[in-house]
């Protein structure tokens, strides 16, 4: 009873006979309360604290109440409501992170010629590495912007190439399709969705697309919702790791946004769009299951 709870809380600073007199309670419930082994709901209760606790810390502070209670089904076996997780974790005080703010990176070459939209903000594909989306992100440090450039798959909606510079220059996202291609190489021609930035419309860029058989495909300017995989994907990155750390160097940005990337959100962070899986964990389970269907 949380009455009891209160003068087990205050007895330290007042008399219990004057507490249970003020609260209008029996001493000896109290101490019958008080005396009473913890209940069966209680201890289990206990221990259920103690595993979204650990989930919590493993999610870096990140996991909310849906990717908790998919954590505690997919990876121990535990079945429970959400509503009794939301209650646990507001118990223990434990809060997933939500979002910021934003600073325009991207510049339009007005005499370039972008690219046709083949997208039309349908942001899903059947199979890995038919559609790629990117985009352009920065990183504030004492030493000044990093800028950061991902490639990601929509399928999976994993990273599948990133770079890193100080500057945002066409080679940047050069840098970042050769990463894709190198870790995916794609078998057929995929479409290399961006918004219509300088650097994706620069001559360097189009000629490494030609040479790797990659298709590109722009959407309006200033729209970031013909861009919104690849934004909602920076959306994770800004609420998880960039507004919670502050960086003093380009070398200490770059060390965590690697294992932000490489250490937790291909391999671990779970997905809402995948099932709650990770998109290596979502790569992994198809293609076990292809290969029990061929």
């Amino acid at each position: 009873m949380s009455i009891y709870r209160l003068i087990a809380a205050e007895e330290t600073t007042y008399p219990i006979s004057l507490l249970c007199r003020v609260l209008r309670v029996a001493r000896s419930g109290f101490y019958a309360w008080r005396s009473r082994p913890p209940s069966c709901r209680s201890v289990a209760d206990a221990t259920l604290t103690s595993t979204i606790r650990a989930i919590h810390t493993g999610s870096r502070g990140t996991y909310g109440v849906p990717r908790v209670h998919a954590e505690l089904s997919d990876a121990h076996g535990v079945r429970c409501g959400r509503k009794r997780v939301a209650r646990l974790m507001r118990r223990a005080g434990l809060v997933g992170v939500c979002r910021r703010r934003s600073v325009r990176t991207t510049r339009r070459d007005v005499a370039a010629a972008p690219a046709p939209d083949l997208v039309k903000r349908t942001f899903t594909a059947d199979e890995p590495d038919r559609l790629w989306m990117a985009d352009i992100t920065y990183l504030p440090t004492w030493s000044g912007f990093l800028y950061l450039v991902v490639v990601v798959d929509a399928c999976s909606r994993k990273v599948v190439g990133w770079a890193m510079a100080d500057h945002l220059r066409a080679e940047l996202v050069v840098a970042a399709l050769d990463m894709a291609i190198w870790n995916r190489r794609p078998r057929t021609a995929v479409v290399h969705h961006s918004d219509r930035g300088a650097q994706y419309t620069s001559l360097a860029f189009g000629r490494r697309c030609r040479d790797a058989h990659v298709v590109p495909s722009m959407g309006s300017t200033g729209d970031c919702f013909d861009n919104a995989l690849a934004e909602s994907f920076f959306a994770t990155l800004e609420c998880e790791l960039i507004a919670r750390t502050h960086w003093r160097t380009h070398i200490d940005a770059r060390t965590a946004v690697f294992d932000f990337i490489e250490a937790f959100y291909n391999p671990r962070r779970r997905h809402s769009a995948l099932g709650y899986l990770s998109p290596t964990q979502f790569e992994v389970r198809r293609r076990i299951e292809q290969m029990s269907v061929a």
